[in-house]
Parts: C-alpha cells; sequence; structure tokens
C-alpha cells in the first residue's frame, strides 16, 4: 500500500483505505473515495492532485492525498 500522493499520473487504482481523523473519511467518503473504489490522477500540480474516481474529476490536497492509501 502508498498513499494516492505517490501515485502514477494516468494509471488506475483500486482504494485500500481511506484514514484520517472521522470528519476528513466523512468528507472523504461523500467525494467517492471508498475501499474498493477505482481512482486514477489527471495531474498533480504542486503536490495536490485531480483525480478521477466514479466518473468525475475531484480536486484532493496532498494533506487528504496522503490519507488516501491505494
Amino acid at each position: 500500500m502508498m498513499p494516492l500522493l505517490f501515485a502514477d499520473e494516468g494509471k488506475e487504482y483500486i482504494i485500500r483505505k481511506v484514514g484520517g481523523s472521522d470528519q476528513l473519511r466523512a468528507h472523504l467518503e461523500n467525494l467517492g473515495f471508498v475501499p474498493g473504489a477505482a481512482v486514477s490522477v489527471v495531474t498533480a500540480n504542486g503536490g495536490n492532485l485531480i483525480v478521477n474516481i466514479k466518473g468525475s474529476r475531484v480536486a484532493v490536497s496532498k494533506e487528504m492525498a496522503g490519507k488516501i492509501m491505494i
């Protein structure tokens, strides 16, 4: 397992675990970041990521990306 922060652009990964506080986990779950979901990095800009998840593009900060394990 590794954090989403270190994912290669354009490659699809499966989310294994979402960490962080209860509030952060709930927020990420609302965005579609749940274990078993497929995610791919569209672009990384200064550590922040634009990702494809469940057919949508979502921006996540590097702090959030560090809590999403793939």
